[in-house]
């Protein structure tokens, strides 16, 4: 499993490891309105899945702008930013930084997400900044778990696996 930190202390990653490759887990989250959602929603679609301990922090409010800013100009893809976060305060953070469209997910209910995808920090009940892209055959075609969460992950490479997926 890979060895990540938070705010360089180490943290423990549970859940199943996912690699390029492999096929893409169903998941369950909430979405803003407090609805399920799956994976299999976006079936025939490519997902790019970015991960975030927190919407309201200043990386992961980076990382959730640039990637919207950057796919919503690729065709048949969508972006879902996923973290712990409750939908409450996904929605009002959508609302103050300006895109109503973004896609946040939450996995506070019980890391159907984080599990199935290897990304729960134990000790901090958060995710693990991470990216996926998965294909529109439903496979994992990018994965990266960033070594440091509070760090930036890397975003053009994640951008080209979208746009080649």
């Amino acid at each position: 499993m890979t060895q990540v930190t938070f705010k360089h202390n180490p943290v423990t990653l549970v859940g199943t490891e996912r690699k390029v490759g492999d096929k893409a887990p169903n998941f369950t989250v909430v979405n803003r309105d407090l609805e399920e959602v799956t994976l299999h929603d976006y079936d025939g679609k490519v997902r790019l899945i970015s991960v975030v301990p927190s919407i309201d922090t200043s990386v992961c409010s980076t990382q959730t702008r640039k990637f919207n800013e950057e796919a919503s100009n690729l065709d048949n893809t969508v972006v879902l930013t996923i973290s712990v976060d409750l939908p409450f305060a996904q929605k009002k953070w959508c609302a103050a930084e300006g895109l109503p469209n973004a896609i946040t997910l939450s996995d506070h209910r019980d890391l159907s997400f984080g599990e199935a995808y290897g990304v729960i920090m134990k000790e901090l009940r958060l995710l693990a900044r991470s990216v996926f892209v998965v294909n529109a055959a439903g496979e994992i075609v990018y994965a990266e778990v960033v070594p440091e969460g509070s760090n930036h992950p890397n975003y053009e490479a994640a951008i080209e696996a979208a746009k080649k997926a």
